[in-house]
């Protein structure tokens, strides 16, 4: 759930039209940020609808252990992740995790709203500057996380089975332990099953839309005589690994194209239950990163004269992740390596997907007991809303 609200300033209908048109609303989003991803986005893309500049301040590790338990990445990853998505314009580290007036004011904040599922702005909301805007259905962190412990690989299902959902059996020697299934109850299936009552913590279906795409996309072509730029790849649970790649690759030209893989693409190079997140996914990820201009959506493993004059690319980048041949011995680079328009970026920053999903199964303990707490709190704030509401209209 994300929310917002708006300034009850006193006197600010005495104010002239011209003041009232010139002042700036400036709206503050809060919460952890972690494992960011296009549901953040599309709660920052609302917030940026209701104002002129978007504040993001995120709580430090110490905050989120200390109420949630320990985050996935560091604060200085999970500010840099903030800061590249294109709707936000400033990002605050050490924001509290109740949300206070002295807050707003000092940075003259008119709008707050939250990027997580709990109430922690019972002081903002009283004083009439809260506004909430809809969650994104279908993804959380913890569907995401619950995704690399339980190695589903239904979130990238063809045909007619690509929406279903039901749980799947672990693939043990990956986690290099034996799980029995019967154990596998509540918060161990990570909010994947009918075990999951939390409306916020559990798993909705995400359902792709072309009018999200357009939303997520920026709509403009490349101007004449923009140099562009090409990338390719999986861009798997967009990280900041990823981001400082398309930063660099988008420094070379002026307009950034990202070609993505299809699911069974990228399953066959990357294996396991690869790709975490399903194409739809991956494309309002990518979309939602500033330095991103347009996306192909199921592009070719090998880069091809079509693509290259269709596109009009002057320069094909990839980054320091081995190039796997398709298979096993063609290069997908030949033709622009060829043309002498192909080029190695080096990003200077070591994370990759596999690094994160390993990250995850080291603390897998862990993140079972924070979301099983996470849950548990969102139940009991639910019923107390429902119960709230209930008494209101018998009142």
């Amino acid at each position: 759930m994300s929310g917002a609200n708006l300034n009850g300033t006193a006197g600010e209908d005495e104010k002239s039209p011209l003041d009232q048109k010139s002042k700036q609303i400036r709206v503050w989003c809060d919460g952890c940020y972690d494992m960011v991803h296009f549901g953040h986005a599309n709660s920052l893309r609302q917030a940026k609808a209701l104002g002129d500049k978007v504040i993001v301040g995120i709580h430090t590790d110490e905050e989120i252990t200390k109420h949630k338990g320990p985050p996935v990445f560091t604060e200085e990853e999970r500010v840099k992740m903030v800061k590249g998505i294109k709707w936000v314009d400033e990002v605050v580290l050490g924001a509290p995790y109740v949300t206070t007036l002295e807050v707003l004011d000092e940075h003259n904040y008119d709008i707050t709203m939250t990027a997580e599922g709990v109430d922690t702005y019972h002081l903002v909301k009283k004083a009439n500057r809260y506004k909430e805007v809809k969650r994104t259905a279908g993804v959380s962190t913890t569907d995401l996380v619950g995704r690399m412990l339980l190695l589903t690989k239904n979130h990238f299902r063809q045909g007619s089975a690509e929406y279903a959902i039901e749980k799947e059996a672990l693939i043990d020697e990956v986690l290099n332990r034996t799980i029995p299934k019967s154990k596998l109850s509540g918060s161990s299936n990570m909010g994947q099953d009918s075990a999951a009552k939390s409306p916020w913590t559990g798993c909705s279906q995400f359902l792709p839309t072309t009018q999200k795409i357009i939303q997520f996309s920026d709509g403009k072509a490349p101007k004449p005589g923009d140099k562009i730029v090409y990338v390719a790849g999986a861009f798997d649970l967009f990280h900041v690994g990823h981001l400082d790649f398309l930063e660099k690759a988008r420094q070379l030209g002026d307009y950034l194209i990202v070609g993505l893989h299809t699911d069974p693409v990228v399953n066959s190079y990357k294996g396991s239950n690869y790709p975490i997140m399903n194409l739809h996914e991956r494309v309002l990820s990518v979309l939602a990163c500033k330095y991103v201009n347009e996306v192909v959506i199921g592009a070719p493993y090998c880069v091809t004269d079509e693509l290259l004059d269709h596109f009009k690319v002057d320069v094909v980048c990839h980054g320091q992740t081995q190039i796997s041949l398709e298979d096993g011995k063609i290069d997908p680079y030949a033709l622009p390596k060829t043309k002498g328009t192909f080029t190695l970026i080096d990003s200077g920053n070591s994370m990759t997907t596999e690094r994160i999903v390993d990250r995850i199964i080291s603390h897998r303990l862990d993140y079972e007991q924070r979301n099983k707490a996470k849950e548990k709190k969102e139940i009991e704030a639910y019923e107390a809303l429902q119960r709230a509401k209930l008494t209101q209209k018998a009142g």
